[in-house]
């Protein structure tokens, strides 16, 4: 499984990037390799372990886990490097758009840009910044492994033979399953809401009034992220704010204030600042939901309100995913979960234990079960449904029920063996010196 698992590592490593919080980022950082004016620091292996270690146990017992990343952040260096010396241009646009695709989706699993801030050690701006540039350098990687190399393909005999070959080194593979959720956020109770909008709707009449917008997200606004500034959220693009909050500040002109606007994290009065192409930029006034004050019964009553209608056929899951879901990134895909990798078939056991025993209770494709709590280690808790879509049991890779899955892994050694020997021939070319051991 580590041969296997490996084989597809290079492609792993930049999409992991900017992702994990490592304690070395923090601390004193040392050089471990450098490849052509591009540095591999201990820190970048560091997030990369943990990273690998989170989404594959079985790293765990590989004592050169860390070697193989080391290997394989020195080899996407070199193909850097090589794409820079050979000015290779990529989509700017593409890249904008990925990056603030992957920045909401990060954003989506705190509650406020400052909670967000202080787990990844650094400002949102930097932390926006390094996601764009990973994706760059990787798009840049790919557009010049594309034009320089091609992945192998293999024939029905190539397969079969190293099916025959390979076979008793092939693992079990472990059972997957393929799962939706609704993720809902316990209902803040109706006397907490009218305390947010009370509050709310005071600042609103000072606006009125004529205060200065800034200064009264200082004095009132309980973002902690924003309110120093102003309120100010600088530029940001499509997808990475909360949909009603993004809807109302995309409908604004230039100084234009918006009416009271409720989200999830409470009611805000939004003033758009300026506008440049699809980016707006934003400032706001929140009153924050006091989530120590919510009505349990409610969300669970919603949940299965949701259940109903489902199993009764007025309406789908993916409808009601999107819809209600307070957690965007699976909403958008009709609640489907993906894996840090984007796979939505997920090893059940690298799903948290409370999760695997409630998709352990759902026997049947389409099953959906009741309204279930679920508490993260270090975030708020939540409530949520979750629905079976498919489950493969665990089994030995056979020609006749697998044989998509051997060619694929047919190909990917033919490629890696390839990719190696290309690897060797640009190193004659960039200059590569380990500083240390790692």
């Amino acid at each position: 499984m580590k041969k296997v698992l490996f084989l597809l590592l290079s492609a792993l490593m930049i999409a992991m990037n900017g992702f994990a919080a490592s304690p070395a980022a923090t601390s004193l950082d040392r050089i471990v390799a450098v490849v052509g004016r591009e540095i591999i620091l201990d820190s970048d292996i560091n997030e990369q372990e943990l990273m690998l270690r989170l989404q594959y146990p079985d790293a765990k017992s590989d004592p050169q886990l860390r070697k193989k990343i080391l290997d394989n952040l020195i080899n996407q260096k070199i193909l850097l490097t090589k794409a820079k010396i050979d000015t290779v241009k990529v989509d700017e646009k593409s890249v904008d758009d990925q990056a603030a695709a992957r920045y909401s989706s990060l954003r989506a699993g705190f509650p406020t840009v400052s909670a967000m801030e202080t787990r990844f050690g650094q400002p949102v701006n930097r932390l926006k910044q390094r996601i764009r540039d990973d994706i760059k350098e990787q798009q840049m990687i790919d557009a010049f492994r594309r034009k320089n190399f091609r992945d192998a393909t293999v024939s029905y005999a190539e397969t079969t033979s190293f099916y025959n070959q390979e076979k008793d080194k092939l693992p079990e593979l472990p059972e997957t399953v393929s799962v939706s959720q609704i993720v809902k956020m316990p209902v803040i109770t109706e006397a907490e809401k009218q305390s947010a909008l009370d509050k709310i709707k005071a600042v609103q009449q000072k606006i009125a009034s004529g205060s200065n917008f800034a200064a009264l997200a200082k004095e009132f606004s309980d973002d902690p992220g924003s309110r120093e500034n102003g309120g100010d959220l600088g530029f940001t693009r499509k997808g990475e704010l909360v949909p009603p909050y993004e809807k109302t500040a995309y409908s604004l002109k230039p100084g234009q204030i918006s009416g009271i606007v409720e989200s999830r994290f409470g009611y805000h009065i939004i003033q758009l600042i300026d506008k440049d192409g699809d980016r707006i930029h934003s400032r706001h006034i929140l009153a924050v939901f006091d989530r120590s004050k919510t009505d349990v019964p409610a969300t669970v009553a919603l949940l299965k309100s949701i259940r109903e209608d489902i199993l009764s056929g007025k309406t789908t899951f993916a409808a009601m995913a999107e819809k209600y879901s307070d957690d965007s990134a699976s909403a958008a895909s009709g609640g489907v979960i993906s894996s840090g990798s984007g796979d939505k078939n997920i090893e059940t056991g690298t799903l948290r234990p409370d999760l695997q025993k409630i998709i352990g209770g759902l026997k049947n494709r389409g099953e959906i079960s009741q309204p279930e709590k679920i508490e993260p280690d270090k975030s708020a808790a939540f409530y949520a449904l979750f629905m079976l879509n498919s489950r493969e049991p665990a089994h030995r890779l056979t020609l006749e029920h697998d044989f998509t899955r051997i060619e694929e892994l047919a190909r990917n050694r033919k490629s890696q063996e390839r990719f190696n020997a290309w690897i060797e021939s640009l190193k004659k070319q960039v200059m590569v010196q380990v500083m240390s051991d790692i």
